[in-house]
């Protein structure tokens, strides 16, 4: 039977550990659509819940296929449930949040969801 480590030993074990930084912008995607059917657009803003960190910036999805394929490249898990929701709000009532959506101020530059 082996014992757990504990004191020094858990400590030093711990410390060899690597755990993520975890991001420091936290906040929620807004969508809203303009129109209907095919020819529909989607403006994405994204929006911090602790304080405004620098000035949003809209991005536009032509189409439901290209907001589909905006959300996966921004990092939203589309399978996820609530996500799923927020899809079929946005089509019955022409806007909807994800919630949740933890990105690093380097990732929001990238994504292009924030002005530089």
């Amino acid at each position: 039977m082996s014992a757990l480590p504990s004191g020094p030993e858990l400590e030093a074990q711990l410390a060899q550990l690597q755990l993520p930084a975890k991001p420091t912008a936290r906040g929620f995607l807004h969508i809203v659509r303009h129109g209907t059917g095919l020819g529909a657009l989607y403006v994405l803003t994204y929006h911090w819940l602790d304080r405004q960190r620098a000035h949003a910036k809209p991005v536009l999805a032509e189409g439901a296929q290209l907001l589909i394929e905006l959300l996966e490249r921004i990092g939203v898990n589309v399978a996820a449930p609530e996500v799923r929701g927020a899809l079929e709000d946005i089509l019955r009532l022409g806007s909807a949040n994800i919630p949740d959506l933890w990105l690093s101020d380097e990732e929001l530059v990238q994504k292009g969801l924030v002005e530089s």
